[in-house]
């Protein structure tokens, strides 16, 4: 009966090269176990990647539009907070200067024309926010501030004024330095004329913030905050009757710039909430798409398990017959 076998060196490198091919396999069977997604796709799928293909390009759409969203959300909510901003010091202004154009004395105008120099600053604060270093109020030039100095508008509009001696005649004076293009557009107004364009957060749905700090609702707010802060200045010159009465007048025009106001915001929350569904549909659809991609690449756990354990039997075993082996001599041959 003839044997064949092989040299020492040899069975070594055998042993190890069969040590190195079943622990890869334990590796690759604990990444499944770890993971429950088979590593041998191909296998799975039949060669036939269409449906994967289908599902991993769905869920990059949705993965750009989510990062879409996200900014376009943080966008308009940013805009809401400044716009609430705006509404609530122009109510409590407008309410103010009802009060004390009907039945203020002096000293109450003067502190209604100081809250009013107030208001001016926060008003014109507002309308320069910004998100991420992006301008909210003054249309595509995003990296310029959307107004002047709120002592810019104060100075300017002085002027424009002076030596008017009624309320009608100063929120005339008023009316035309706002509409005069060389007067508060070329004074204050910064931004661009072009408003930004929309933002497409999902396929075939697109939100816009079409809003610029020298669209009417913002001009008339200002104009009407301004005049209040100039109305009691002694430079302006108006008598306290013609003071009142300015001050009255100027409490109903704001009045009418707040109901103004609570349109925009109400727009700007329309958008907010399409925003808002749109990521909610897009975080359903990824969920469902990450499901469907988990069912399509699933490794079975109980067999993986089963897999596993019958490899590491096979370690356990190649380890026992290497340690025997190496313990082999002649001397123990021969006893």
């Amino acid at each position: 009966m003839s044997m064949n076998s092989i040299g020492d060196l040899a069975q070594s490198l055998t042993l190890r090269a069969r040590s190195v091919l079943i622990k890869n396999e334990i590796e690759t069977l604990t990444q499944e176990m770890s993971t429950g997604e088979t590593s041998n796709i191909t296998q799975r799928l039949a060669g036939d990647y269409s449906h994967l293909s289908d599902i991993d390009r769905n869920l990059s759409r949705i993965e750009g539009f989510s990062v879409t969203t996200a900014e376009t959300g943080l966008l308009f909510t940013t805009a809401q907070n400044h716009l609430e901003t705006l509404h609530t010091r122009t109510d409590e202004l407008a309410n103010a200067l009802t009060a004390v154009g009907s039945f203020g004395q002096t000293v109450n105008r003067e502190q209604v024309s100081k809250q009013a120099q107030g208001d001016l600053i926060t008003m014109v604060a507002s309308l320069n926010g910004a998100v991420g270093g992006r301008s909210l109020f003054a249309g595509v030039a995003t990296d310029t501030i959307a107004l002047n100095s709120g002592d810019t508008l104060l100075a300017d509009l002085k002027a424009a004024i002076i030596g008017q001696t009624t309320a009608a005649d100063v929120l005339q004076a008023a009316e035309s330095w706002f509409n005069d293009p060389a007067g508060f557009k070329s004074s204050m107004y910064r931004g661009s004329d072009q408003t930004l364009a929309a933002f497409e957060i999902a396929e075939g749905e697109e939100v816009s913030l079409k809003l610029k700090a020298d669209d009417p609702a913002f001009r008339d707010m200002l104009k009407s905050t301004a005049l209040a802060s100039l109305a009691t200045d002694s430079a302006v010159g108006l008598s306290p009757q013609e003071q009142a009465e300015l001050l009255k007048q100027l409490g109903g025009q704001l009045a009418s710039s707040r109901d103004a106001l609570v349109g925009v915001r109400a727009d700007v929350g329309f958008s907010e909430a399409r925003v808002e569904q749109v990521e909610t549909r897009n975080s359903a659809s990824k969920t469902s798409l990450e499901y469907a991609r988990r069912e399509l690449l699933e490794a079975d756990p109980f067999e993986t398990a089963t897999r596993l354990k019958a490899v590491q039997f096979q370690l356990e075993s190649l380890y026992a017959v290497t340690v025997r082996t190496s313990q082999l001599s002649l001397v123990n041959f021969l006893r």
